[in-house]
């Protein structure tokens, strides 16, 4: 197995790719045991990594509202 970047390197959509690629190693069934639970182990990480940055974005994405006045604000999504 080739050397792994560490998760907080990478992309969002990078570390879906390479999670992508380790389900399919997975289910082929044809890593040894060793391999398949170091391929697990960074599935793992992957998938905790894609939540926190998926979370993260979750947190900026803001609610734009105008009033009765024209006048445009902003609040967060989860204020409601």
């Amino acid at each position: 197995m080739t050397k792994t970047k560490d998760t907080k390197d990478l992309s969002f959509e990078d570390a879906v790719k390479e999670l992508d690629d380790i389900v399919k190693k997975l289910e082929a069934g044809e890593a040894s045991l060793d391999e398949s639970i170091t391929l697990y182990e960074r599935g793992v990480a992957l998938r905790k990594h894609c939540e926190s940055q998926l979370d993260a974005a979750h947190k900026k994405i803001e609610k734009i509202t105008q009033d009765a006045n024209g006048n445009i604000s902003t609040t967060p999504l989860d204020a409601e």
